[in-house]
């Protein structure tokens, strides 16, 4: 790192430490959004990193969001505390990219001071990863659209004032290709038009996830993001820094267990030995270590492509997959080390394991980045 990036680790260490595991503990057990945490990065002037600093943001790279966020999910907090933010960081990529000078003066500066929480809303129960299948309507109206349709696994639909949404404005028996006749818009989220439903999930309690069922939102005209049936066009843009943050995020995970299991592997002591001497301790923890730091090399690989204006699908959904895997890895074994223990809220790896699993199925299957790197790196026809 370079002494700036370094000091900015730094600084979001120190926010990061005021809140430790019963914090986080007492979020994951009320499923209780950290709205403390949230608000402490948003003072701090954390959650504009890499918007523009004529909007009021830092102006910085995904490089530097990469090591902030890794240094975020290396906490009590993990992918809770990542969670809880990601969507202020990358999100509206989009937006600073295909927006107009009105429509960034008017939803960048709200996000990165923390007055205003965005969501994300792609996904769909019928189509999944398939986009161009979705069935979300957009139809115009005069100076408006109408949007109807259903999306899942929607992230802080609880605590949000609008969605990022892609919606088909043109049918798809028109279209050339399924990704066309899609549009993009920042939409208010209007209670009175979507009904928003958490989901119950396995882990990351503290920040919902939830299904929209949408029946006639209405949303102006200026609140479309680009050219009407440019939207999987403007949706690309924030998928790759996404693949990369979400990386960064499960080595930050990986790392935490790591550091749990290595603490106690060194006190705790059975038949009169720290259990640490013993190489089936030693060697599953070594292994994670050189595995984490890796997939963390791909990370900032992936990062430093991007920043520079390179291509790098390739570099981001490699280093999705192998920090997710390196990831789960390092939770998984931080547990067995701990044994019975590990199973315990109390020692809080439990909580990471849980935690974790989001990294490997979320945004992309390891199955669909397996595909993309055989197809678009070594040159194999397509599987689906």
């Amino acid at each position: 790192m370079t002494e700036e990036q370094a000091e900015l680790v730094d600084a979001v260490g120190r926010i990061v430490a005021r809140f430790g595991e019963e914090y986080w503990r007492g979020k994951d057990r009320d499923h209780a959004f950290p709205h403390e945490f949230a608000d402490a990065m948003a003072a701090g002037g954390w959650l504009g990193i890499a918007m523009p600093e004529g909007m009021g943001g830092a102006g910085l790279g995904v490089t530097e969001a990469a090591l902030m966020m890794e240094r975020v999910a290396h906490s009590p907090g993990a992918m809770a505390a990542a969670s809880s933010i990601h969507i202020n960081i990358f999100g509206l990529h989009p937006v600073v990219v295909f927006g107009t000078e009105d429509q960034r003066r008017r939803f960048l500066p709200p996000l990165i001071r923390g007055e205003e929480r965005g969501c994300f809303g792609v996904t769909e129960p019928d189509a999944g990863l398939d986009t161009g299948r979705l069935k979300t309507r957009a139809v115009r109206d005069g100076d408006h659209y109408v949007i109807s349709g259903r999306k899942i696994w929607t992230s802080t639909a609880q605590q949000a004032d609008r969605v990022l949404i892609i919606a088909r404005t043109t049918p798809i028996e028109a279209c050339a290709k399924p990704t066309d006749g899609l549009s993009l818009f920042y939409a208010p989220l209007d209670r009175s038009a979507v009904e928003i439903r958490e989901i119950a999930k396995m882990g990351r309690h503290a920040v919902d996830s939830n299904m929209l069922f949408i029946d006639g939102l209405r949303v102006p005209v200026e609140d479309r993001i680009g050219q009407e049936g440019d939207g999987f066009k403007c949706l690309l843009h924030g998928l790759n820094p996404e693949r990369i943050l979400i990386a960064a995020e499960a080595i930050g995970v990986g790392r935490e267990a790591l550091d749990r299991a290595t603490v106690y592997a060194r006190e705790r002591e059975v038949f009169g030995r720290p259990i640490g001497m013993n190489q089936a301790i030693q060697h599953p923890l070594a292994e994670c270590w050189m595995e984490l730091e890796a997939a963390w090399g791909m990370v900032l690989r992936a990062a430093g492509l991007y920043d520079a204006g390179l291509p790098c699908a390739a570099e981001a959904n490699a280093a999705k997959y192998l920090a997710a895997e390196a990831a789960f890895k390092s939770c998984e074994r931080a547990v067995m080390t701990l044994g019975g223990m590990g199973y315990a809220a109390e020692y809080g790896v439990e909580r990471l394991l849980r935690e974790v699993l989001i990294t490997r199925i979320a945004p992309v299957s390891p199955e669909l980045i397996k595909c993309y790197i055989a197809e678009r790196v070594l040159g194999l026809p397509r599987s689906y």
